[in-house]
């Protein structure tokens, strides 16, 4: 399937390379359809980018949230989740969205309302956390910046 985005331009995705969001997302319950594409130049273990199939102009910057809270615990209702099949710790993917505002040193992770991916099955929802040690706006600038400078 070809698809014109907004960050990568003309891309072919794979249809096993979609990941369908059941409930859609939270704000935009009508997408649920996504491929997640990340920057050739920068790899996969930076940020990626949670891109819509229905909505091309759409993409939503997202990463690991290990890579800047290593003790990254949420708990989670399992009846929030069921919908994305049978999870084990083999085929999950957990994800926070980014934001990026134009000051960087103010981009934060939203560490209350992670994806959950059941990469096996390609299903995904968007799950609250249950414990409130999780905020919404994490700031991760210090923690990159320091990441950075550890791999150089």
């Amino acid at each position: 399937m070809k698809l014109t985005t907004r960050i990568f331009g003309e891309v072919e995705i794979e249809d096993s390379k979609i990941i369908n969001f059941p409930n859609g997302i939270i704000g935009f319950p009508d997408l649920k359809k996504f491929t997640l594409m990340h920057d050739e130049e920068q790899g996969s273990s930076s940020i990626k980018w949670l891109q819509s199939i229905e909505e091309p102009g759409f993409a939503m910057p997202v990463m690991d949230p290990l890579v800047v809270c290593p003790d990254y615990s949420p708990e989670i209702d399992k009846t929030k989740i069921e919908d994305v099949g049978d999870l084990n710790d083999d085929d999950i993917l957990v994800l926070v969205t980014v934001t990026v505002p134009h000051d960087l040193a103010k981009m934060t992770v939203n560490l209350m309302g992670p994806f959950v991916i059941n990469v096996k099955d390609m299903k995904g929802t968007q799950a609250i956390v249950e414990n409130d040690n999780y905020p919404v706006k994490f700031p991760i600038y210090d923690i990159l910046k320091k990441n950075k400078e550890a791999n150089s």
